[in-house]
This record gives structure tokens, C-alpha cells and sequence, in this order.
């Protein structure tokens, strides 16, 4: 032992690698253990409730603390202190010309903050945007947002994109969800029979929950006539249901319904078709 400890101190290189290591496995066990112990505090403070403004602070932490352990590494053995010299005491040419390049990430990081800030969603919240794409909100990091789509489809966004889009909440109620539905009827229906027709078939919907906030308490939301269309009458209504259900399983269920009901009741859906007219060589039909 004393042998290869004399050895070792006879060699100079040997010796500041071994220093190196040590160093850099001893301070990834205690950022392991303080970023783990982070965590459970976040959590217990927040009572298992989270949301973007402590996502994304316990990200731009968890950023930080990573940067002081490699900046303390590097910093403690003389073979990596040039470098590390160079990389974080660098002139103004090299932060000018890393500024430049991180120009995107920067955007990402800045809008994250702004979302975090004005909170237009939260966690686990349903958001559509000014696309079509919708999704549920399942995670934020430093640099986009994760958006639970059908299935297993993660769908990723860049916090500048999001954060330049106008969207829709469809969870701003606390602890439900809401979908809005657009049905189409024929000009000659009664518009007061079909707005009764899908009142009742949301109210029948095993998913459909009284969440509108109303005079005497939570309750269904109304149908509306909102549209003369081309060839039909739009109504709308909204369906709030809670985050357990599926929005697949909710839209499939009340259209269903509301399909089914309309036929029954002898009510038309309308839809676009072209006459087709056709003439001989003496222009006769």
C-alpha cells in the first residue's frame, strides 16, 4: 500500500486524476441525494399538488445546482482549471458569440418564465391551440411543454411557440374539463325542440357533470342558436366532465347521443352536397 502510494505521489499527473475523480464521484453522490431531498420538499410544500410556477422553479434549481458542481469539479484539479477558465471566465467575444448561438434556448427560457408568471394553464390541465393541437398539460421544462395527446402521444412545444399562440383552457373550471360541441340542423327544425333534444342527451351522458357556475349552484351548460349557416342552423354547447374520462371517450359518447336523438325526433342533419346538371348539344337539359 505504502508502495503504490509513493508511486503515485512520484507521478504528479497520476496523482491530480485520481483527485479528479474522487472529486467529481463525491460531488455526484451529494447532488444526487441534495436534488432528490429537493424534490420532497417541493412536493410537501406543495401537498402533492403541482403546478407550472413551482415545475419550472425546482427546473431552473436543479439547473443551477448542476452548474455549481461541474464549476466546483473542474475548478478543483489543475488539470481542468484552464479550461474551465476558459469556459466560464471567458471574454466578452465568447459570451457575445455564445449569447448568439443560445439565442433559442434564451427565448425558451424567458417565455417559460412568462408562462410560469401569467399562468395561463396549469399542470393537468386541457389546452387547444390556435392550430387544432390539443392536449393535456403534463409537464414544463426549461425549454418546452409537454402536451399528453390520444394514447401514448407525447406532443412537445417550444415555450416561445407556446407562449406566441393564442389557446383555449378547456380546464379553467378547478378539477373539471370542458369540451365545446357544434351540432348542425336543417333550416325548417324547431329550434327550440333541438335545443332541448341535446340538452337532454348531455345530461344523459354517464361523463357529463354540472360545472357552470350558475344562480342556484352548479349546472349544465346551456345550448345556444349561434349561427345561420349556408345550409344549416349551428348550435353549440359546452360539456364539463372531470379529468378521470378521456376527452376521446367523452366527444364519442355525447355525439353519439346527440345524433341518435336528433333521428328519432325526425330532425334533419344537413350536409353539403352539389347538383350536378348536365346539358345536350342544343343546351337542353
Amino acid at each position: 500500500m505504502n508502495e503504490v502510494m509513493q508511486f503515485i505521489r512520484t507521478h504528479p499527473t497520476l496523482w491530480e486524476w485520481l483527485k479528479l475523480i474522487v472529486m467529481a464521484l463525491g460531488t455526484f453522490i451529494v447532488l444526487w441525494f441534495v436534488l432528490r431531498l429537493e424534490r420532497r420538499l417541493a412536493r410537501k410544500w406543495l401537498q402533492n399538488k403541482e403546478n407550472i410556477n413551482m415545475r419550472l422553479v425546482e427546473r431552473l434549481l436543479r439547473f443551477g445546482l448542476i452548474i455549481v458542481a461541474v464549476q466546483w469539479v473542474m475548478f478543483s484539479s489543475k488539470i481542468t482549471q484552464p479550461f474551465a477558465k476558459a469556459l466560464f471566465q471567458g471574454t466578452t467575444v465568447l459570451a457575445a458569440i455564445a449569447g448568439f448561438a443560445a439565442q433559442p434556448v434564451i427565448a425558451d427560457l424567458i417565455c417559460g418564465v412568462m408562462l410560469s408568471s401569467t399562468r395561463p394553464f396549469d399542470m393537468g390541465d386541457r389546452i387547444e391551440l390556435e392550430d387544432g393541437i390539443s392536449g393535456i398539460v403534463k409537464d414544463i421544462t426549461l425549454r418546452h411543454v409537454v402536451l399528453q395527446g390520444v394514447d401514448t402521444i407525447d406532443l412537445i412545444i417550444p415555450n416561445s411557440k407556446l407562449n406566441a399562440m393564442k389557446l383555449k383552457n378547456m380546464s379553467r373550471v378547478r378539477g373539471f374539463r370542458s369540451i365545446h360541441f357544434r351540432f348542425k340542423v336543417a333550416y325548417p327544425t324547431d329550434i327550440e325542440a333541438a335545443k332541448e333534444i341535446i340538452r337532454k342527451a348531455v345530461e344523459e351522458c354517464p361523463y357529463s357533470v354540472p360545472a357552470k357556475p350558475g344562480p342556484d349552484g352548479p349546472m349544465y351548460g346551456p345550448v345556444y342558436f349561434m349561427e345561420y349557416g349556408d345550409s344549416c342552423l349551428e348550435l353549440t354547447t359546452t360539456v364539463y366532465y372531470t379529468a378521470s374520462n378521456t376527452t376521446e371517450r367523452v366527444r364519442s359518447d355525447v355525439n353519439t347521443r346527440v345524433k341518435q336523438a336528433l333521428e328519432a325526433a325526425g330532425i334533419e342533419i344537413p350536409y353539403d352536397y352539389v347538383n350536378v346538371v348536365v346539358r345536350d348539344e342544343d343546351g337542353k337539359k
